[in-house]
């Protein structure tokens, strides 16, 4: 099955079950996701994570838990065609894809551990994204620099396969999955 397909069937099956979700469910699960994530923070200085879209698991449980010392960044462009750079949280403004993220003038952050929203992924670390390739890039980029970053991808169990998925040169593998349910290291 081609990536494309995966992702569609990913994308509807996710639909479907936060849809199904009562919102006191979701916010259990949330926070069972930051109960399970959080020990594994530690150490981290920057932490980014990603404002919510569609029928994605929300980080926000997790950011609002970090640690002293610890600083919470989140995705930001300046327009469509610019490259992913992390901002100081919190999103306040709205994006180019009308997606709230932080405003040109909070501090541009390198993280040394990004919480990585998916549509759909292995056990080995193989994500399957919206297909725009932001969080490729953007890592590939901090990785370039030399600094160290260690990627958790934020998932419902619904969107972790134990099949292997195709994966591109350009994709960058997860170090870890965390679901509400979870905890699965990749590599």
């Amino acid at each position: 099955m081609s990536k494309i397909q995966l992702r569609n069937d990913a994308l509807l099956l996710r639909h479907s079950y936060a849809q199904a979700l009562w919102p006191a469910t979701r916010q259990a699960l949330e926070s069972q996701l930051a109960e399970i994530v959080l020990p594994h923070l530690l150490g981290a200085t920057v932490v980014a994570g990603y404002h919510p879209m569609r029928d994605e698991v929300s980080p926000y449980p997790i950011l609002e838990a970090l640690g002293q010392g610890q600083r919470a960044a989140l995705p930001w462009f300046a327009n469509r065609d610019a490259k992913m750079m992390f901002r100081e949280a919190p999103a306040t403004e709205a994006g180019p894809w009308n997606v709230l993220q932080p405003p040109a003038s909070a501090e541009a952050l390198a993280p040394d551990l990004v919480l990585v929203p998916l549509v759909l992924a292995d056990r080995k670390g193989t994500r399957i994204g919206h297909g725009k390739g932001h969080y490729d890039r953007a890592l590939a980029h901090l990785r370039e620099g030399g600094k160290p970053v260690r990627t958790i991808g934020i998932a419902w169990e619904i969107q972790v396969r134990e099949e292997p998925l195709p994966a591109d040169p350009w994709d960058e593998p997860l170090d870890a999955i965390a679901t509400p349910q979870e905890w699965i290291i990749c590599r």
